[in-house]
């Protein structure tokens, strides 16, 4: 015998109960007409009477009440476990783990934690700071916080930032020993605070945009990093010129401990989104964690 649909079995086991079409029709949320033709095409495919209709009553016949008595536990079972997986959807507890740069991890998503945390204290989330773009499907991450640019098909993104830009600075020190550059090319000859992409291995090129016309400036320098506030931190201490999120410079250069140059050349890109699989089983401690970062609840 082919297995027979599962809704069939169902809608046995519920007249079974109601001893009612009427009744089983109204809990099912269907037609009585339809409910009917649902049992008839049953009976049809198994070639055998389950249930014996009067005008007053239903009741299973021998083959029908065996029949039942063998499913509907399982039946009932199925039912259980789809209410736990509802429940687990809307539980407000569970583990995270959540890869990120450095300085989104900083400046994105430790301002805002406090309130989640006092929120869903049963939620746990692993950090992990890391350039590297992380394929979160392999190595068990439920989430990752990217740049637009950075985002893969694979992925569903929400933003949490608005757009942001990377600006080129460096200390007074600096400056007094070296003229400020007016064009990107003019950072050939100044020494360069570089990053070392994890991802690819290459050193990262400083990207400009003015007016359409895109420059990328291959820089160099004497000093090597793989992250971006010892890059910062360099160039606070005068050791040379810095290209970093202005986010990471913005205090700094308010102060006037770093001076910003090639402002005209430095253009707006996508700023961070939170990126998750299409299909996360972490529903609820995932969407919770989105709902308080997504750019509506006032990042900045």
């Amino acid at each position: 015998m082919a297995r027979e649909n599962l809704n069939d079995l169902t809608a046995l086991v519920a007249v079974a109960r109601e001893k009612s079409f009427t009744k089983a029709a109204a809990k099912l949320g269907v037609s009585q007409s339809a409910l009917s033709h649902t049992i008839r095409l049953l009976e049809e495919r198994l070639d055998l009477r389950l249930l014996t209709r009067t005008t007053r009553s239903v009741t299973p016949t021998t083959a029908g009440q065996q029949l039942i008595s063998g499913i509907a536990p399982h039946l009932d079972q199925i039912e259980n476990q789809l209410t736990s997986l509802g429940e687990l959807r809307n539980q407000e507890s569970g583990n995270l783990r959540i890869t990120m740069p450095d300085d989104a991890l900083a400046y994105v998503v430790l301002p805002k934690i406090k309130e989640f945390v006092q929120k869903y204290p049963k939620i746990n989330i692993e950090f992990v700071a890391d350039l590297k773009l992380i394929d979160i499907f392999s190595e068990d991450f439920d989430g990752a916080i990217r740049l637009g640019e950075n985002i893969t098909k694979e992925m569903t993104s929400v933003p949490i930032t608005p757009d942001i830009r990377f600006v080129v600075a460096g200390s007074p020190e600096y400056f007094s020993k070296n003229p400020k550059p007016k064009h990107p090319k003019d950072l050939l000859n100044h020494n360069c605070l570089t990053l070392r992409l994890p991802t690819h291995g290459r050193i990262y090129a400083w990207e400009f945009e003015k007016k359409g016309k895109d420059i990328t400036v291959k820089v160099e320098g004497s000093l090597i990093f793989n992250s971006i506030f010892p890059i910062r931190d360099a160039c606070l201490e005068g050791l040379g010129l810095a290209h970093m999120p202005e986010m990471v410079a913005r205090k700094y250069i308010q102060e006037g401990r770093l001076l910003q140059v090639l402002e005209d050349w430095c253009p707006y890109w996508s700023g961070y989104h939170l990126c998750f699989p299409r299909h996360h089983e972490n529903v609820a401690p995932l969407s919770l964690f989105i709902d308080e970062m997504r750019l509506n609840k006032n990042n900045t």
